[in-house]
């Protein structure tokens, strides 16, 4: 069955119907209006339908259904007023509960803004910890750099330099941790009003034409709990006494270096430099050694003493082997058997002489002493243990300086010493005139001028001495430094301690969190959504409550702020003390951006500064104090900080309220009952029993004045409380 509308175009009640695939329309007459479900014939023509039975007629439906079951106009009419007006309603209650849900938007919105202050005030105070913390390492860093200068013999005053410097950065340190510890406290009194007006202008922002929020946010705990600690004192006096003590024992130390350096060098000039002669070319000369027996050196590095010990002992082991006399005449056979005795004793000398080099470094050396004058011999064996012959003549005994004496005539009387025949016990020879005095002149000569060995022999032989002693004042004087070196290690020690404690424990208001509440009063709906149908509609008055807190971003822990804030404030400065100096605000940039890393960062640092004093040639005492202060550095395992950065994010209020220890439910029913539809800051603290004294937005706050280590430069560290939480 196919309905099709029908009409007739002349007014009549003919409709006409066309048939699918004919040409020729057929008209037939029906009654007007529509023409429901009318069959179509085989021919193309609609057909009448059979008539019915009769049925009932039901009263009231007739008004909206034909006796076909058909609608009619009037039902037709009251389907569209009906979806009209459901419409219509629909759009209002979406509207009324949309604006329902945003109340909870706001609250949230508001409690963000509030921790994002607290968020701000975190950021800050970790930048003014890191800063003392670093400045504070740094100072203590050069002070020890100065420290081990001073131990470098020869570099005290410049290490003076470099402590001096170290201790006005430690100054420096203790004014600017004082001043921010002391300006940190304020502005943490600040939060409460600074989060109270952050979140009362996010609230603002967000109402809209025909609905108007109201409601603050409240940081837990009320007061801050801060610890900050920032001022502890580091008090570098002790170490700079300490480096004048380390200074004064390394110019002691340079003193005995520059004697232990001139006594060798005069050693070694007269043992290897003609000047006119020395003792080599002399040894070459009267005793024809060369090759290994006599070497030479043309500088002092190579040479020692026992060189020149052990030409001497070859020199008069050859001299005492080729000793003949020149002629036969008693005076030459004399002076021949003198000069044999000579060379003897002078080789039993030289054998007790010594240098010794232990496995650690020490040196022992003793060079003996000859004699070279009369005097002397009277002090040595020659004089009392060598035994000259003697003869008998006539009723006296006399001496001879060689058995075949032409005054030894008589017998044979046996041998006597020289200390005997002073004592009576001999008598000397007319003709080869032995006598102490004789026997003290053959070194004598050639002792006391330029072209004998013994001269040169007794320049080393005295050199030596000197450097014997200045190695004993050395030895005194570097242990006096190790000394202080050991004072200074300690106290060093002692102020990293001080520096090592525990960080600041920061728990300003609103570190619990935040809460805040919004509320609104009652509003009509737009009137582009009232009707005649539906009405005005209105929004009852409604509240919400929303927390926030402050979580580490694990996805920020290498994204190092510090080290944006030491480029910002250092604008590339360097400078400082010449030489070991430049590079200190390098040196406190690297420090300050370790303040989030292990130890292991810092004992770099301190070994990379301490290792860098290589260059000036450290001495065993300074290479030794560098290593102890390292040590001491990396032994103390520093806490590093959590430099992971701090986002607001949504938390449980019921949390919240529990850490401040008002979370029951009479409580949050009260804040809410109290909060006024309408009011400022003020009056809305009060409901929560606070008081907001005054706008502190446009307060422009200095922390404190940063000093950049190495410069004469100092940086404001100013904060605008008004843009706190905009960061």
């Amino acid at each position: 069955m196919i309905g099709f509308p029908c009409g007739a175009p002349d007014g009549g009640r003919r409709a006409r119907l066309r048939r699918p695939g004919s040409r020729r329309l057929r008209v037939r007459t029906w009654p007007r209006a529509f023409c429901h479900l009318l069959p179509v014939g085989r021919d193309g023509y609609l057909e009448r339908p059979k008539p019915r039975a009769a049925r009932p007629c039901h009263l009231g439906l007739s008004l909206f259904l034909d006796e076909e079951e058909g609608y009619t106009t009037v039902a037709v009419a009251c389907a569209l007023l009906v979806s009209l007006a459901l419409t219509l309603s629909l759009a209002q209650v979406q509207w009324i509960g949309a604006r329902s849900a945003d109340v909870q938007e706001v609250a949230d919105a508001a409690a963000l803004s509030g921790t994002q202050v607290v968020r701000a005030y975190t950021l800050i105070a970790e930048i003014e910890d890191a800063c003392v913390l670093s400045l504070g390492l740094g100072g203590l860093f050069v002070m020890g750099a100065g420290l081990i200068t001073c131990a470098v013999p020869g570099m005290a005053p410049a290490g003076l330099k470099v402590v001096d410097a170290g201790g006005k950065i430690l100054d420096a340190r203790k004014e600017f941790a004082t001043s921010a510890a002391e300006n940190l406290e304020k502005l943490e009194t600040s939060l409460p009003a600074l989060i109270a007006a952050d979140s009362f202008m996010t609230v603002e922002a967000n109402a809209t034409g025909s609905v108007d929020y109201c409601g603050v946010a409240v940081g837990f705990p009320e007061e801050g709990q801060s610890d900050f600690g920032l001022a502890d004192e580091v008090d570098p006096d002790d170490l700079e006494s300490t480096a004048e003590e380390l200074g004064e024992a390394s110019d002691e130390a340079k003193e005995a270096q520059d004697a232990v350096d001139a006594a060798l060098e005069r050693g070694w000039h007269a043992d290897c430099v003609d000047d006119p002669m020395c003792l080599r070319s002399r040894a070459a000369d009267l005793a024809g050694l060369s090759g290994t027996a006599n070497p030479g050196y043309a500088h002092p590095e190579g040479w020692n003493f026992g060189v020149a010990l052990q030409r001497a002992r070859a020199y008069y082991r050859a001299r005492y082997a080729r000793e003949t006399p020149h002629d036969g005449s008693d005076d030459e056979r004399a002076g021949s058997a003198m000069r044999k005795v000579f060379y003897a004793y002078a080789l039993n000398e030289l054998d007790g002489g010594y240098y010794r080099e232990g496995a650690d470094g020490s040196v022992d050396v003793y060079l003996p002493r000859l004699a070279r004058k009369p005097d002397e011999i009277r002090e040595t064996p020659v004089y009392y243990n060598v035994g000259w012959p003697c003869t008998q003549e006539g009723d006296k005994r006399v001496i001879h300086a060689f058995s075949g004496c032409s005054g030894a005539t008589g017998p044979s009387a046996g041998s006597c010493t020289l200390a005997q025949m002073e004592n009576g016990a001999a008598e000397e020879c007319e003709h080869c005139h032995l006598n102490p005095t004789q026997m003290g002149l053959v070194p004598f000569a050639s002792t006391n001028i330029d072209n004998g060995f013994e001269y040169y022999w007794r320049i080393i032989q005295e050199a030596s001495e000197e450097w014997e002693r200045a190695k004993g004042e050395l030895a005194a004087a570097e242990e006096a430094m190790r000394e202080a070196g050991e004072s200074g290690a300690d106290l060093f020690d002692e102020a990293l301690k001080a520096l090592a404690v525990p960080r600041p424990k920061l728990c300003p208001p609103g570190a619990w969190g935040c809460v805040a509440v919004v509320c609104h009063g009652e509003a009509a709906s737009p009137a582009s959504l009232a009707s005649a149908f539906t009405g005005d509609a209105e929004l009852p008055a409604g509240a919400a409550m929303a927390a926030a807190t402050l979580a580490p971003d694990d996805a920020t822990a290498e994204n190092n702020i510090l080290a944006r804030f030491f480029d910002s404030v250092s604008q590339g400065q360097d400078g400082g003390i010449e030489g070991i100096l430049q590079g200190i605000t390098g040196i406190w940039g690297r420090l300050l951006v370790a303040y989030g890393s292990a130890s292991e960062s810092l004992g770099g640092a301190a070994r990379s500064l301490f290792d860098g004093l290589d260059s000036i040639g450290l001495g065993f005492v300074a290479d030794w104090l560098s290593e102890k202060l390292t040590s001491a550095v990396e032994a103390l395992g520093f806490q590093p900080a959590d430099l992971r950065i701090k986002k607001p994010v949504l938390c449980n209020t019921q949390d919240v309220l529990d850490k401040e220890g008002s979370g029951s439910s009479a409580d949050i029913r009260r804040y809410l009952q109290a909060m006024p539809a309408d009011g400022d800051v003020g009056e809305l603290l009060a409901a929560f029993g606070r008081e907001y004294v005054n706008d502190l937005r446009d307060v422009k706050f200095t922390i404190a004045e940063l000093p950049i280590p190495g410069t004469e430069i100092k940086i404001p560290l100013t904060v605008s409380l008004g843009q706190l939480g905009v960061l």
